[in-house]
C-alpha cells in the first residue's frame, strides 16, 4: 500500500473505541497520517495526538475547529451514539469523508439526513460494523452469493452476553445512547446478518424489550457492578422478529444480562442447506450423493482464512485493521466501502421499530 498516497485523518472522540479499535488500526495503515484529534475532554485528545498522531497534530475540544482544517480529508466519528448524526452530516457538508462508528444514529430520521448529506456533497460515508471484515462472514456472503443454500429464509441473529454490562462511558444511558444491548450490540450482529444475506428490504418489525435482571443480577464479571452513581436507564435485553418483503425471517436476541449458557450464533437456512458461524468456523450443512447416488445428510466445518476476503488476501489482518484499510482503499481508489450508508440505515430502522414495538406492543410495518 505504500504506492497508495498519503490520507491526511482527523479524529473525533478519543475515548475507547477510538483508542480500542480505530486509532490502532489506522495507525498500521502506511498511507494514513492522524493530523488532528478533537474530544471533549482535551487531555484525551492530548493523549490520542501523542499515541497517534503526526508531529505537530492538533488538539480541539470543538469538533468544528478540527472540520475546518482544509488539508484533513477523512474523518472517523467515535462520539457517543446521540452525537453521530449531528458531527458527521457536519463533516459530509464540510467535504470530508466519514467513518462514523455504529450504531449509525439513534433514530432512523438521522441515519437517513446522514445518507442525504453523503450525496448532496458526493462523500463517502461508511458505518464500523467489523464484522463484515471478518473472513467467516465473507465467506458465508459469498456462499449464499452463489445460490448455495437456495432460498434462504429464516436466519438467527444473536449477540447475547450472560453478563456483561458495560458499566464504564454512557452505555447505561438512554438519552445519549439510544438504548441499551440492542443498539449497542445487537446492531453488529443485525447487520451482519444482513450483509450475508443481502437482503435490506423489510416489511415488519415485531419486538419485545425487557428489564427484568438488573435489579437480580450482581455478578458482572470484571467489568464493574452499577449502582446508584451509574443510573441504569437502558433495557438488559431485546429480541426483535423481522419479516422480509421475500417471506424471509430473521429473529434477532440481544442482551447483557440473560440467564443462558450458550446464547447460540449466527444462522441461515435455506431450502438447499444451512450455514452456522461458530468459534471462526463455518458449519455447513446439506445433502448430497454418497458414492451410491443416494442423497444424504452432510455436516462440513470450514475454517475461513484470510484468504477468503475480497482484498489483502495475504495479509493476516484483524476485522478492524481490515476495516480501516479497505476504507482509506475505498476513498483512495473511488470504490465502495465494505459497509454503505443507505444499509447501516437499515440497521438503524429495524432498531428503531424493535424499541417501538417493543413498547407499544403492536407489530411495526415498513412503506
Amino acid at each position: 500500500m505504500s504506492s497508495m498516497r498519503t490520507v491526511k485523518v482527523g479524529i473525533i472522540g478519543c475515548g475507547g473505541i477510538a483508542n480500542g479499535k480505530h486509532m490502532p488500526a489506522l495507525k498500521k495503515c502506511d498511507n494514513v497520517e492522524m493530523i488532528a484529534f478533537c474530544d471533549i475532554i482535551e487531555e484525551r485528545a492530548a493523549k490520542a495526538a501523542a499515541d497517534y498522531g503526526t508531529d505537530g497534530a492538533k488538539v480541539f475540544t470543538d469538533y468544528r475547529d478540527l472540520l475546518a482544517m482544509k488539508d484533513i480529508e477523512v474523518v472517523h466519528v467515535l462520539t457517543p451514539n446521540y452525537k453521530h448524526a449531528e458531527i458527521s452530516i457536519a463533516a459530509l457538508d464540510a467535504g470530508k469523508h466519514v467513518m462514523c462508528e455504529k450504531p449509525m444514529a439513534t433514530t432512523s430520521v438521522e441515519a437517513r439526513a446522514m445518507c442525504e448529506a453523503a450525496k448532496r456533497n458526493g462523500k463517502k460515508l461508511t458505518v464500523g460494523y467489523q464484522s463484515r471484515s471478518e473472513a467467516s462472514y465473507q465467506y458465508a456472503h459469498n456462499y449464499i452469493a452463489a445460490g448455495k443454500l437456495g432460498e434462504v429464509y429464516y436466519f438467527k441473529a444473536p449477540a447475547i452476553r450472560r453478563r456483561g454490562v458495560p458499566t464504564w462511558g454512557v452505555f447505561m444511558d438512554e438519552e445519549k445512547q439510544g438504548g441499551g444491548p440492542m443498539i449497542d450490540i445487537g446492531t453488529h450482529s443485525i447487520d451482519a446478518a444482513l450483509y450475508v444475506v443481502n437482503n435490506y428490504d423489510v416489511a415488519s418489525v415485531t419486538g419485545a424489550v425487557n428489564n427484568k435482571l438488573k435489579y437480580y443480577a450482581k455478578d458482572n464479571g470484571d467489568w464493574g457492578a452499577w449502582g446508584e452513581d451509574r443510573p441504569f436507564t437502558v433495557e438488559d435485553s431485546a429480541m426483535g422478529m423481522v419479516r422480509f418483503k421475500n417471506g424471509a425471517t430473521m429473529y434477532v436476541e440481544a442482551s447483557w444480562l440473560l440467564n443462558v449458557q450458550d446464547g447460540g450464533h449466527p444462522t441461515f437456512c435455506g431450502t438447499l442447506g444451512g450455514i452456522e458461524l461458530m468459534n471462526g468456523g463455518v458449519a455447513i450443512n446439506g445433502e448430497r450423493p454418497d458414492e451410491k447416488g443416494e442423497m444424504k445428510l452432510f455436516a462440513d466445518l470450514y475454517k475461513p482464512t484470510p484468504a477468503d476476503r475480497t482484498y489483502f488476501k495475504d495479509e493476516n489482518l484483524t476485522s478492524s485493521e481490515y476495516e480501516a484499510r479497505q476504507w482509506i482503499q475505498a476513498v483512495v481508489e473511488d470504490i465502495d466501502p465494505i459497509t454503505l450508508p443507505e444499509q447501516a440505515a437499515v440497521v438503524s430502522e429495524i432498531i428503531e421499530a424493535i424499541y417501538k414495538s417493543g413498547r407499544t406492543g403492536r407489530t411495526v410495518y415498513f412503506d
